[in-house]
């Protein structure tokens, strides 16, 4: 836990939003320890996501959610680890095939804190969710599982045509910027 805390305090929040984010999961830590990365956890824990980045077509993976029914990043419940970096690996895997990603940030990405409505036995309750970037080498080899019912590899530019979240779209910006400053 003391890695992601360090992550967590090291990371420099874009905007007014992500400040609050911030703010809200360090309260979590503290009030919950080691309990924040359980889903038991019944009103919020933590979770991770992948921003996967084909860098050569600028292109990222989104995934059709099959319970949301909202196209996503892959990503999924931290289930008690605290190396949420190592958590959004293993989603990707789980949720991809991908195996071949290499991390082009060190360090968390974004994070964002949004309501998953409830479903059946699960109450409504939120997802802290903390967001690594990562390049994809063979984009040819993504296969999905039963948790979506598509993927897609979408342009930068076209991610609108897909999604309207607005922490996707801050995260098409943030891209867009690192393309930039890493020419």
């Amino acid at each position: 836990m003391i890695k992601f805390i360090k992550q967590l305090d090291d990371y420099l929040p874009k905007d007014d939003q992500e400040i609050i984010f911030k703010k809200q999961m360090l309260r979590l830590i503290k009030e919950q320890g080691e309990n924040a990365f359980l889903r038991s956890s019944i009103q919020a824990h933590f979770t991770a996501s992948a921003w996967l980045i084909d860098k050569v077509n600028k292109k990222v993976l989104l995934l059709k959610h099959s319970k949301l029914n909202k196209w996503l990043q892959p990503g999924g419940h931290a289930d008690g680890l605290s190396d949420l970096e190592e958590v959004a690996r293993k989603e990707v895997q789980e949720e991809t095939n991908l195996t071949n990603i290499t991390l082009l940030k060190n360090g968390i990405f974004d994070i964002d804190i949004h309501k998953i409505p409830e479903r059946k036995e699960v109450k409504e309750h939120e997802h802290y969710d903390v967001r690594f970037i990562f390049e994809v080498l063979d984009s040819t080899a993504t296969k999905i599982n039963n948790e979506s019912i598509d993927f897609k590899w979408i342009a930068l530019e076209s991610l609108q045509k897909y999604t309207d979240s607005q922490s996707i779209l801050r995260m098409a910006e943030k891209t867009k910027k690192y393309f930039t400053h890493a020419s």
